[in-house]
């Protein structure tokens, strides 16, 4: 029943106007699932196959090494076969209809390593001495800091450094507010860029009325979000070639450095502002696999 293919082909072709390379790759799936069925039954056929079938299917795609995400691809290009021969009274069941898909694995968070950071951070000729370098490494030390969103640290104003406290008042998501503590560190660095700051601002005549923490260098208001991605993305490119360099990779980069030092997960996500603590361990996937690199390094028999 290729001519079944077929007909479903031109259908996707001329009457949902689809590219040619999304029809071959519908084409591709259904015949490599006729083929998968013709393999165990040369009898069977498209209106003699039962959900049975489809799942032994999944399981041979699994098996043979396919992704969670190709697997269900796949799927979904029978599922909506057996849609059209359905409309169209060439079958009566759709074996596909109440199979469920493997579950896709979550993606591993990029991060930045402490070493990479700490190169960044602590070395010279990375930032100049002018307001602009030194504010720059103030946002990139607060990123790696406290694990604040862009917009966190954008929205972030002069009053809400609490200097004598040592911790910082973010507004996230919702504009639910938490207090995120700093250390000596970045205590020492915030009153050093507040200082640049106030002479910076009263050279531009905006000494009054600006409540930015973070200011532009050019116009001396509130630094965009665009600005702080490409300024993020221009200082991580001097010490990581990995693909992904953004102010989010800096705050994975904060809560795997967290967890690797042994704090606990519920304090991780409190400081990150996740609503459910399920959203805060794809973390301890990230800790676990820079454990399991470090074992292959150190340990004799691990080669």
């Amino acid at each position: 029943m290729k001519m079944w293919i077929q007909v479903f082909v031109d259908y996707l072709r001329f009457e949902r106007n689809l590219s040619e390379k999304t029809i071959e790759a519908y084409r591709a799936d259904l015949e490599a699932f006729e083929q998968f069925y013709k393999s165990l039954n040369n009898e069977l056929s498209w209106k003699t196959v039962d959900s049975d079938v489809v799942r032994d299917w999944e399981v041979s795609m699994m098996n043979n090494g396919n992704s969670a995400s190709s697997v269900n691809r796949r799927l979904s290009a029978l599922r909506s076969f057996y849609r059209f021969l359905l409309r169209r009274k060439m079958v009566t069941v759709d074996p596909a209809h109440n199979l469920r898909g493997p579950k896709k694995e979550k993606a591993l968070p990029y991060y930045i390593r402490e070493s990479e950071m700490n190169r960044l951070l602590d070395g010279e000729g990375y930032f100049s001495n002018d307001f602009e370098g030194q504010r720059d490494r103030m946002i990139m030390l607060m990123f790696y800091s406290t694990g604040v969103r862009l917009s966190e640290l954008t929205g972030l104003n002069l009053a809400d450094v609490d200097l004598d406290q040592m911790q910082v008042k973010v507004t996230g998501k919702r504009n639910k507010q938490r207090i995120i503590p700093y250390g000596d560190e970045m205590g020492d660095a915030i009153r050093a860029y507040i200082d640049l700051r106030t002479s910076f601002l009263v050279e531009k005549g905006r000494a009054e009325g600006e409540t930015a923490f973070f200011v532009d260098a050019r116009r001396g208001n509130r630094i965009l979000p665009g600005k702080v991605q490409v300024l993020v993305k221009k200082y991580l490119s001097l010490v990581t070639t990995q693909r992904k360099r953004s102010p989010h990779v800096l705050r994975h980069s904060f809560a795997t450095s967290m967890l690797n030092h042994h704090a606990d997960l519920q304090s991780v996500k409190e400081l990150l502002g996740h609503e459910s603590l399920s959203t805060t361990e794809i973390y301890t996937h990230t800790s676990f696999e820079e454990l399991k690199e470090m074992y292959k390094l150190a340990h004799p028999r691990a080669k």
